[in-house]
């Protein structure tokens, strides 16, 4: 239950020391105003003393054009009404409202003998200018990328969509953490079912802390285990922006510089900026090669394994002895080889990746000194082995967005050929395409638009037609929900 503010000022401090404890960050200064006591409230770091000041003084310091307030709450009108300090529309009426005031960087007066506090827009948070995004590099476009702080990353986005129709709805999620997000989407192109359907499971999400956007895609999805999730996430403010158009929602969370796509398909993971700047022909031979790379990264190594162990005739005769020669000078079994190398390889990128960036450079050559040459050379790999997995390691890197499923996929792949053979390749191949197109994202198969037999897929799924189609075609996700109704229990 939300405790009222009183109009005793002593009270009324003692309850915000009551709440945030003995924290030294809580700037409380006792001044008075034309002979009435007040307190300013504001956090060190998140609002600006000195600004406040600055503003304060300057009006407070001329005196009125007519009759000093006689009383405190002629005092609050005074100051609210009467003066030109940059004050929130909005006052606050219980204790919090002061603490969401004050821990988002605005500063709170507290009157004495008024019930109500005065909110003053004095943020002065420090963050990282914007910059360019680190994982999703384009040849052409904006450069800009999203930071950290949720009222930048909602300018950006508004600055590229000036439409009235962009709504921001911002909500809190976290029991302690209290994180401010904010739901934007295209209120003329968004689907109403699924506006309600995401608004509601935001809602119902019970976490007790939020750092990051990814926190919440289990309680958005709903849906049963899968490899691959129907949401989606992106550091750029012109892809967020692309994908308003199309009808869908992106969700902000305050302290990360990811947003969240809701909903996201399959094709779009092979989608890019860049595919839309060049010419049609161009991007579409691009896509396609995206497409053949996931293929080669989650089917080459387990396919190789079940024809090298069971199928070998398959192989040309000179690819056929080399393979068996390697594997008759290596003490394990070609499965288990591959296994290693897999295992060696994801041990590399997380030394890479968590290390400072001097030094991750040098895992790298360490890496392909050591376990590259002198592996091979020692008996203890194989070389055909080693070049299909440094293949399948770069078709990984052409599709970042699908890198989690793509590493469990290939281990799977792996142990269903070196046991299975060419049948369970085959058997586990189905299993992962039924997954995927069983899979419904809000009421839309995930496979979409392909699933749906839209012709959305072929003039931009699988390929990528040029603007004068693309310009004709009014496409937004509502359409695609439209023809399939989301069934309970698996949206």
């Amino acid at each position: 239950m939300q405790q009222p503010l009183t109009a005793s000022l002593a009270k009324n401090k003692a309850a915000l020391r009551t709440m945030f404890g003995e924290t030294i960050d809580l700037y409380t200064k006792e001044i008075r105003l034309f002979g009435f006591p007040c307190c300013i409230c504001l956090f060190e770091g998140l609002s600006s003393i000195e600004r406040l000041w600055i503003m304060m003084l300057d009006i407070l310091s001329r005196p009125p054009e007519s009759q000093p307030p006689a009383s405190p709450q002629a005092l609050f009108d005074f100051v609210l009404y009467r003066t030109a300090i940059p004050l929130e529309a909005n006052t606050v009426e219980d204790l919090d409202g002061v603490r969401r005031q004050i821990t988002a960087g605005a500063c709170v007066i507290l009157v004495d003998g008024v019930s109500k506090a005065l909110v003053i827009s004095s943020q002065s948070m420090q963050f990282r200018s914007v910059s360019e995004p680190s994982g999703e590099g384009n040849i052409r476009g904006s450069r800009e990328g999203f930071i950290e702080l949720l009222r930048v990353n909602i300018s950006l986005v508004r600055r590229l969509v000036r439409s009235g129709n962009l709504t921001v709805e911002t909500l809190t999620v976290g029991r302690r953490t209290l994180t401010e997000a904010a739901l934007l989407y295209d209120r003329e192109r968004v689907s109403g079912r699924l506006l309600d359907t995401v608004r509601g499971r935001l809602q119902r999400a019970s976490l007790p802390f939020v750092f990051d956007s990814g926190y919440l895609a289990g309680f958005v999805q709903k849906s049963r285990f899968s490899f691959f999730q129907s949401v989606g996430y992106t550091e750029r403010p012109d892809t967020a922006a692309a994908k308003l158009c199309e009808g869908k929602l992106i969700l902000l969370v305050n302290g990360s510089p990811f947003a969240m796509i809701l909903p996201y398909f399959f094709t779009e993971n092979f989608q890019s900026m860049d595919d839309y700047a060049e010419k049609a022909y161009f991007a579409t031979l691009i896509r396609l090669f995206r497409y053949a790379s996931f293929l080669l990264a989650v089917l080459l190594p387990g396919v190789f394994v079940s024809v090298a162990n069971f199928t070998p005739e398959l192989l040309p005769p000179q690819l056929m002895y080399k393979v068996a020669s390697a594997e008759q000078a290596t003490p394990l079994p070609l499965f288990m080889e591959a296994l290693l190398v897999n295992f060696l390889l994801e041990i590399i990128r997380e030394a890479g990746l968590r290390l400072p960036r001097p030094i991750g450079h040098a895992v790298s050559l360490v890496a392909a000194l050591i376990i590259g040459d002198a592996a091979v050379s020692a008996g203890l790999l194989g070389t055909p082995l080693v070049i299909v997995s440094a293949l399948t390691a770069l078709c990984t890197f052409v599709v970042p967005n699908l890198y989690e499923p793509v590493i469990v996929l290939r281990i799977l792949f792996i142990l269903a050929g070196g046991i299975l053979g060419p049948v369970g390749v085959a058997v586990l191949f189905f299993c992962m395409v039924l997954g995927m197109c069983e899979m419904n994202a809000f009421g839309i198969p995930y496979m979409a638009p392909a699933a749906t037999q839209a012709k959305a897929f072929l003039r931009d799924g699988l390929l990528r037609s040029g603007w004068q189609t693309l310009a004709k075609a009014d496409f937004t996700v509502g359409d695609l929900q439209q023809k399939v109704p989301e069934q309970e229990g698996n949206p």
